[in-house]
């Protein structure tokens, strides 16, 4: 008789976990109200993830970027209440929010292992430049660990 070992096993009855990425933008927002839907009706955890960005240089010169962030990060969770009690009843869903500071790719995939996510969902770059160099979307897809889905 051989013992069994339980592990973690991703994708067996659906997903439990879905993390998604927010930071204010439209496409963010368009994300997340996809991610919502996708957690409903899967009956997961939509874990939404906001990244503070670092930015040594900006504190160089005294900008207070912490604080900044700190705002953003508020603001975010109020708005995501605010739509939350709007729908309560109708579309319920469970959901926590995360913020971790430092640059959005490394800090989707730490969230991403910590929760142990089984889906994540970010909106595409509205940023021009990141056809050529690449976005967090991109790169995330690329590091193929967990299925991405990339909302326009």
């Amino acid at each position: 008789m051989t013992e069994q070992h339980s592990q973690f096993e991703r994708g067996t009855d659906g997903p439990k976990v879905i993390v998604v990425g927010v930071d204010g933008s439209d496409s963010s927002f368009r994300a997340a109200a996809y991610a919502a839907g996708l957690a409903r009706r899967q009956r997961a955890l939509l874990a939404l993830v906001y990244i503070q960005p670092v930015m040594s240089a900006g504190a160089a010169l005294g900008v207070p970027i912490a604080e900044t962030t700190d705002e953003i990060a508020e603001g975010l969770v109020r708005e995501i209440r605010t739509a939350t009690e709007q729908v309560k009843g109708i579309f319920d869903v469970r959901w926590e929010f995360h913020t971790l500071r430092g640059d959005p790719y490394n800090g989707m995939v730490s969230a991403a292992d910590r929760l142990k996510a089984d889906a994540v969902v970010v909106g595409a770059s509205e940023q021009a430049g990141h056809r050529f160099v690449g976005s967090v979307a991109i790169r995330l897809v690329k590091a193929g660990r967990w299925p991405v889905t990339v909302v326009p």
